[in-house]
């Protein structure tokens, strides 16, 4: 169930994890572009956690470990709906890209999933760039489609398909 890529380990989520998620998830910086404000407490990371863990049955929803350090999340809570989170001390390294490419060969590689999509804010050009360089083609916007502490949020939609990644895998 445990992916390893060259610098990363992405695995499934347990209760040990609670205090790195917390990190990731109560910083402002990196949940600027999230579904949900910083979290104020842990028990609010907790119940995201055991979520993640109680859904994670189909194998292809992890947290990313960098040298041994929980450091955020990429995979497919609710498939084919890609998503990722990273701790903004280890943003600029490309992480996010190697993740989300590891996590998208195993959504690949283990269920029938025809397309892999996105949901991003059309003002956080990062996640643009990274899905456009992972080969995701826009494929729609929408206004007011996410409520996030009281601020409506605006989405772009994202999708690459199986015959699209395995193209860029092979070539």
């Amino acid at each position: 169930m445990e992916i390893v890529t060259p610098r990363l380990t992405l695995r499934p989520a347990g209760p040990d994890d609670l205090e790195p998620m917390h990190a990731v998830l109560s910083d402002p910086r990196a949940v600027q572009w999230w579904s949900t404000p910083p979290h104020e407490t842990l028990d609010q990371t907790r119940g995201w956690l055991e979520a993640m863990i109680s859904a994670n049955g189909s194998g292809l929803d992890f947290l990313i470990e960098l040298e041994g350090r929980v450091v955020g999340k990429a995979g497919f809570y609710a498939p084919p709906d890609v998503g990722y989170i990273l701790h903004p001390d280890v943003w600029g390294r490309g992480l996010a890209t190697e993740a989300v490419g590891a996590v998208l060969d195993r959504l690949f590689e283990t269920t029938d999933h025809a397309m892999a999509t996105a949901d991003v804010d059309p003002a956080n050009a990062a996640s643009i760039r990274l899905l456009e360089k992972l080969g995701f083609l826009r494929t729609g916007f929408a206004e007011n489609t996410w409520n996030v502490g009281g601020v409506w949020k605006d989405s772009f939609y994202y999708a690459l398909s199986r015959e699209a990644w395995s193209r860029r895998r092979q070539g």
